[in-house]
Parts: C-alpha cells; structure tokens; sequence
C-alpha cells in the first residue's frame, strides 16, 4: 500500500496530549512528515524540553501508526520542542518568569531555586537565574562566584549589564554588586528599584525560564516583582512541619490575592525525611510525614515532590557546585524530577490561559 501524509495526520489524531487533552494534530504539535515508501518521518514539537512524558508520546505515536496506517511503516521521530509562553514577561527575551517562593526563612528555598533552573538547563532549555533575596543573597556562594563582578556593554545605545555565565545558565545577583563583608540597610523604595534593574538593565538574551529566587516571607519584593512583571507562576518551597506549612499556606494566598494573581505551578517539600549516607535505603521523616503534599491537596495545586534531606546538598551549596550537577544519585534525580513537574504545570498554565492552540503556536 501506499502510505499518504493525510493518514498519517488522521492516525496521529488519536494520539493525545495528556496534559493539554488535546489529540496532537488539533494542537499543531506535528510538523515536517516525510514520506519514502514504508519510511515515515516527522517532528513531534513539545511545550517544553522537559516534558516529563516525552517518552510516552513518542511510544503512542509509533503505535498509532501501526496500528491506524500500516505495520510494515518504518518510523522515525524527531523529539523537540518550543517552550510556550502565554504573555509578554516584561523582559525582552524572556518567555517565562518562575517565581520561587517561601512563606518563612531556613526551608531550602535558594537549593530548590538554584537546582530548579540547572535541571531545566540539563533537559534543554535556556535558563537564567536572578537572586532576588536582597537581605541574604546566596546564589554567588552556592556557583563558586564569590568576589565575581559583572561587566557591562552597549546594547542598542543602551548601557547593559551582562549576567555571569556558568553551568549552563546566566546568573545575576545583588550579592554580585555588594561587599559580603559590610552589610547593606535597605530601605523599601531602594529595594524596589535595586530588584527592578536586575530585569530591566540585564541583557537576558533568548530565555525560555528566568526562575526568580524571591526572599522569604511576604514583603515589598514580592509585590515589586508581581506586579511589574508578569508572573507565569510560583513554586512554593515548604518542610514538612506544621510552622513551616502554616507559613506556606500564608504564601500561597499572597500570591492568588486579586492585587497579585499568580497562578501557583505548585508546592515542592524540601527536607522530606533524612537519609544517612551509609543507610542510603532508609528514610527517617525527621520533621514529619506528608505535609506539602496534604497542603497542596488543601489547596487544590499540584504537589512538584519530596526533596530528602543529605548532607550533600549543603556540601555541594557551600563548594560552589549544586548538588544536580553530580552525575548521578537521589538528589540528581528529586531535582531532575522536580524540574520537569515545573515545567509541565507552566505547559499546562500557559495553555489554560491562552487557550491551546494559541499556547502551542507561541
């Protein structure tokens, strides 16, 4: 028989997007068929590099074609993707903003930060980070960038700051323009205008995630970066103890305030239970069991996973090398994990808000 581009079309048509709920033709996510007798090519474009169910889509395309338009069709798939985005971020180039976030001081929040922009870098995408914890920036601590000092070019006629460069991902941070020695009282108005030139003055380039690490609480940062730019969502950082989740829960409602109104990509556990480097197969919940993914079943927002507690994470922080750059392990993988759940729930974000089909195209 001979195998047409229209029946390949009708039989991936059966195949659905799970997140989107939207067969993959409907949501133009196939692109350049190719067909040579009983060899079919073609491109299946994801929302983003690190779709968590890549491997799955891949294996219902190769058997919709089978099944619908010939078993003795020969397939090839090329896997890629073109992250979406559902507004104009502010920021020239950027076409997602994550905010991460934590209702009080001391839960890991600058880890998960950190480690959640080098996992979307590892799975593809282009990501830069900005350490917007003014009273206790740590992101050159934890990159090995003490002492570092950005440069600064003309872009446009415009004087622009370069972020710093490493591991795969462009860095800014107040503590690149401070003495870590002398301490800097900050009142509201210069902290607004200090946050805002790290957006606005920085030239970001092409970036699919700017992940924000916002300081503990809810304060005059918050409310700078909320409303000054729009926000594709918040990752709330939480342990599992119940001031911890009381606290978080207060953080959660800042940002779905009417004033505010971030959507909320989900609620991440760090410091899940502790496991001890020569008992790696046991778990001991030090500060409880269950309590981030209670609180976000309260709340009706997606649970992103348990981040256990081992002392190669301040290890690794502390050395200027985050812990998800070790080739392998148990917290490689929770941040791997962690990071692809993210960048699914802003998939799924963008679509609800745009609509699916204008999502995808973006």
């Amino acid at each position: 028989m001979i195998i047409t581009k229209e029946q390949v079309l009708q039989a991936l048509g059966n195949v659905e997007e799970p997140d989107l709920k939207k067969d993959l033709v409907t949501l133009n996510m196939i692109q350049d068929i190719h067909i040579d007798g009983n060899n079919v090519s073609f491109s299946v474009i994801l929302t983003t590099p690190a779709c968590p169910l890549k491997a799955m889509i891949e294996n219902a395309c190769r058997n919709a074609i089978s099944y619908f338009v010939s078993k003795e069709a020969v397939v090839s798939i090329n896997m890629t993707s073109r992250v979406t985005s559902q507004k104009n971020t502010g920021v020239p180039g950027v076409k997602n903003i994550i905010a991460v976030a934590s209702g009080k001081g001391g839960v890991g929040k600058s880890t998960v930060a950190v480690n959640l922009a080098l996992g979307l870098a590892k799975a593809g995408a282009k990501v830069g980070l900005i350490d917007a914890d003014i009273y206790g920036p740590s992101i050159p601590i934890m990159f090995g960038l003490e002492g570092v000092r950005p440069q600064a070019s003309e872009v446009n006629g415009k004087t622009r700051i370069e972020p710093i460069e490493k591991y795969g991902i462009k860095l800014l941070s107040i503590g690149f323009f401070t003495d870590p020695n002398q301490p800097v009282p900050w009142r509201g108005p210069m902290v607004s205008t200090a946050v805002k030139q790290l957006f606005n003055d920085a030239d970001w380039g092409e970036l699919d995630y700017l992940v924000i690490d916002l300081p503990p609480g809810t304060g005059d940062i918050h409310i700078t970066v909320t409303q000054t730019f729009p926000v594709t969502g918040a990752v709330i950082v939480t342990t599992p103890q119940n001031v911890a989740l009381a606290d978080a829960k207060k953080g959660i409602g800042m940002f779905l305030m009417p004033a505010i109104n971030v959507p909320i990509l989900g609620v991440v556990e760090n410091m899940s239970y502790f496991i001890p480097a020569e008992l790696p197969e046991n778990k001991y919940y030090i500060f409880g069991k269950g309590g981030g993914q209670k609180l976000a079943a309260q709340l009706d927002v997606p649970f992103l996973g348990e981040i256990p507690l081992v002392k190669s994470i301040s290890d690794s922080g502390d050395a200027g090398k985050p812990t998800i750059l070790e080739e392998d392990g148990i917290m490689t993988q929770a941040f791997l994990e962690m990071a692809r759940r993210v960048a699914q729930q802003v998939a799924i974000s963008n679509a609800k808000a745009m609509g699916s089909q204008a999502a995808v195209n973006n």
